[in-house]
């Protein structure tokens, strides 16, 4: 056998101490989702599916998640589109302008969740779109659009111009050349973006504590609104499939990132 490095035994080491440090406190959501105890967190003597049976059959549970699916979907459309655009639109200005205009649109990953909450609500309340799944789409795609322009920025990089070029020359219009040529090479791209901005909406809880009332619900703000009155494990419940649909879009851009270019 080959001899290992000591140093590599202990960085090996190190990082699976890591990994385990970042991992248990999501994974302790499964045991909790099973267990007996209807207090969340106290370990009861057997096991019980009564949490996820209770989940499926309360109803406000499955209109909070018909909400959240709606303004997800809604803010992969609003956000891939928007994002991809200001993506292609940085690539076109002069370099002086562009990182000022990158750090403005990025800059809602960096502004405390609360400080947008607020300012939304408060524009919102005289557009008359607070309490409604259209104001929620726009505020979770101001959010979300910073990741789609960078996951569609660092796939443009890739991109030879020159293939827009040879399109023009062989009488392609701007239309037809992007539809053609530059759309197909960057939509592994725009699909992370998408798969970013469904998570980011998906998880999103303080903006859309500000701007939701009890018909506009999302999961997370019934989430957060069970933790504060009634503490059961069917929050466990919940996070087993949250937990899942993230490890889902994981592995989903994992393929993209290995997928032929």
């Amino acid at each position: 056998m080959r001899n290992v490095s000591l140093r590599w035994v202990v960085l090996g080491v190190v990082a699976a101490l890591i990994g385990a440090y970042l991992m248990l406190p999501t994974l302790i959501v499964i045991p909790m989702s099973l267990n007996s105890s209807s207090v969340l967190g106290v370990f009861g003597d057997g096991w019980t599916t009564r949490w996820f049976e209770e989940l499926f059959s309360d109803k406000s549970w499955g209109a909070a998640a018909w909400t959240s699916l709606q303004v997800a979907a809604g803010t992969v459309v609003l956000a891939t589109s928007a994002g991809t655009a200001a993506a292609l639109g940085l690539q076109k200005i002069k370099p002086k302008w562009r990182l000022p205009l990158t750090a403005l649109i990025v800059s809602p990953v960096i502004i405390p969740p609360v400080i947008i909450g607020i300012g939304s609500y408060v524009l919102f309340l005289r557009w008359y779109l607070d309490g409604t799944i259209l104001g929620l789409i726009i505020a979770h795609s101001v959010l979300a659009m910073p990741f789609v322009v960078v996951t569609v920025t660092a796939t443009l990089a890739k991109v030879d111009p020159d293939f827009e070029r040879a399109a023009a020359s062989l009488g392609a219009n701007p239309w037809t050349a992007f539809r053609r040529v530059t759309l197909p090479m960057i939509a592994p791209g725009m699909v992370a973006g998408a798969l970013f901005a469904f998570v980011t909406s998906w998880d999103e809880v303080v903006v859309s504590i500000f701007l939701t009332d009890a018909q506009t619900r999302t999961l997370p703000v019934l989430m957060w609104t069970q933790v504060r009155t009634q503490l059961t494990p069917t929050l466990a419940a919940v996070g087993v499939f949250l937990t899942i649909l993230s490890v889902l879009a994981l592995v989903s851009m994992r393929r993209l990132e290995r997928s032929p270019k």
